[in-house]
């Protein structure tokens, strides 16, 4: 797994990488809100969000998400994880409900990726 943060952003190329090696097309990611970090590169959003808690972050400042880095920026991010799926925190589907979480995970994505 790879973390990506404002002092050490994830490249395009290294997303294509991690893309090609695993799923062919997509890198999981999970990010955290409050801490401005992103969790990239494992089988499962599960594992990454795990290691996030083992690391300190807060259940509800976690987010997975999918990304294609070969499609254009407008359509690569997509909010798709089991791990979303969390009822007692206000969202009960497998995206990301509240729009103002998912402008902050757009933002996030954008400030710790290089285009």
């Amino acid at each position: 797994m790879r973390t990506a943060s404002e002092a050490d952003p994830v490249s395009l190329d290294e997303l294509r990488q991690m893309a090609q090696a695993r799923f062919g097309d997509m890198v999981k990611a999970v990010v955290d809100l409050r801490r401005g970090v992103m969790l990239l590169d494992a089988d499962l959003h599960a594992d990454q969000e795990a290691e996030l808690l083992a690391e300190g972050s807060a259940q509800q400042d976690l987010w997975g998400i999918n990304l294609y880095p070969e499609l254009p920026e407008a359509d690569w991010l997509e909010f798709d994880s089991m791990i979303n799926l969390r009822p007692s925190f206000g969202n009960r589907s497998r995206g990301v409900d509240d729009p103002g979480a998912r402008e902050g995970i757009v933002r996030l994505v954008q400030r710790l990726v290089r285009r």
